[in-house]
């Protein structure tokens, strides 16, 4: 019994399904919804913004139809509990006014569009609610010093249990269409609205203790009902300055780093940054890949990530992206340029680094073909030849080394021979070092 209690609000296993449909990973991405403010990875689908409209209509209708008992009976339970459903109902309005201003095009002004209208909106309505929330407040109170009569005890019950199947009504809407596109957020709204819907029946509690002879039983009911309006205002309150500051759900950041597990080639998620415009979000991430990798190469891997991105996380609008600066490591001002390598059995970066044990020649690859061996041959003057065989680097067939350093001067005319089988190829190179270190080997 206790179990299905729990599962009815969303406590049980049943509850909060973030896999609606049994999937091992949630490719909704994160959300950080809170009670009271629309998220916005339920505006993502034409199907998810349906919903939140029909969630309008049905929550204002019940509010329309107690505010006419609440004229009559005089009840400061009902009052409260009517601008709670007009708080529920009303956290639509900031959704719509954005979604006809988005649609502008950015100007020289607004570069951005107009998706932040979303934000100022927002805090408009948290203080709507904050001042109806205070009246009503007010109201319970006065009653609590001046009592009146609270008149048509039937029909206030029965406006009670109006705002009980309103809310219900919202409360299944959002789960099942919420289970329909798998919008976990959307799930989690129905199960606050069916919590709402229990403020809702205590109206009807505070018009049974009036019937009983308890006339306070009404203001203390309402001033009830106004702790839970306030709940609500401090929520919207943080969730729309935090965004309006350019905070987002640590989930997000989290969601990135982890969708780049899923691309092969990226070696490490450097810096992740978003923030919200409206209901859209934008992405900067900085990401690091083999620095002798060709461009096309890097380019097909940071297309992977963005596609990526945008399954696993849907209000994505935006996602920049760039690559780590080359690490100088091992390299010093006066060490010649790489030669950039393209050829048929490996491409990748050829360069002299700075070791523990001296200077050395590295060629780190981004292809090659299997079993591939390589040698940089050096001209030097009187027709000598310098060689140097280059080998793995702690296995790492990637990164291959020379055992020896390069002899001075680095400015030369060399060729990279490289071999895998029967197959072999000469890539011709020149090296030359930056204006004036020549000067420094001549004056020692």
């Amino acid at each position: 019994m206790w179990k299905k209690v729990l599962d009815w609000f969303g406590r049980g296993s049943n509850g909060h399904d973030h896999d609606a449909h049994g999937h091992g990973h949630d490719h909704h991405g994160p959300h950080g919804h809170t009670h009271g403010v629309i998220d916005a990875t339920i505006a993502t689908t034409g199907r998810g913004i349906w919903a939140i409209k029909w969630s309008f209509v049905i929550l204002a209708t019940t509010a329309l139809l107690q505010v006419v008992v609440v004229a009559l009976s005089g009840s400061v339970a009902l009052l409260a509990d009517t601008i709670h459903n007009v708080a529920d109902a009303t956290t639509a309005i900031p959704l719509w006014i954005a979604f006809t201003l988005v649609r502008r095009k950015p100007t020289k002004t607004f570069t951005y569009g107009l998706g932040r209208v979303e934000d100022l909106a927002g805090v408009v309505i948290v203080l709507v609610i904050l001042g109806s929330a205070l009246v009503a407040g007010y109201e319970a109170i006065d009653r609590l010093f001046h009592p009146q009569p609270v008149r048509l005890l039937g029909w206030l019950a029965l406006a009670g249990v109006i705002g009980f199947l309103g809310n219900e009504t919202v409360a299944m809407f959002r789960i099942r269409v919420g289970r329909e596109i798998n919008s976990a957020a959307l799930i989690a709204d129905g199960y606050h609205a069916r919590t709402d819907g229990l403020t809702s029946l205590a109206v009807v509690v505070g018009a049974i203790g009036v019937w009983l002879g308890l006339p306070l039983a009404d203001p203390v009911i309402g001033l009830l009902i106004t702790a839970a309006i306030l709940g609500i205002v401090w929520q919207s309150a943080r969730s729309v300055l935090t965004r309006m500051l350019d905070g987002v759900e640590p989930g997000i950041i989290d969601e990135i780093h982890h969708t780049a597990n899923h691309v092969p080639g990226i070696e490490k998620v450097i810096e992740a940054k978003a923030r919200w415009l409206g209901h859209k979000l934008h992405v900067d991430v900085t990401i690091a890949v083999n620095d002798g990798m060709l461009l096309a190469a890097a380019n097909n891997i940071a297309e992977s990530f963005k596609a990526e991105l945008f399954a696993h996380i849907p209000a994505l609008d935006v996602a920049e992206l760039r690559f780590a600066e080359r690490q100088a490591q091992g390299r010093h001002h006066h060490t010649p340029d790489p030669f950039l390598v393209e050829g048929k059995l490996a491409s990748g970066l050829l360069e002299i680094i700075d070791t523990a044990q001296g200077e050395r020649m590295r060629l780190r690859i981004s292809r090659h073909v299997e079993g591939l061996r390589a040698n940089v041959a050096i001209e030097r003057p009187g027709g000598a030849v310098e060689s140097l065989p280059l080998s793995p680097v702690a296995g790492d067939h990637h990164h291959l080394q020379s055992a020896i350093a390069p002899a001075e001067p680095h400015e030369f005319s060399a060729r990279l021979q490289l071999i895998a089988g029967s197959d072999h190829e000469d890539l011709p190179f020149a090296m030359t070092e930056p204006e004036g270190h020549h000067h420094e080997h001549a004056h020692g």
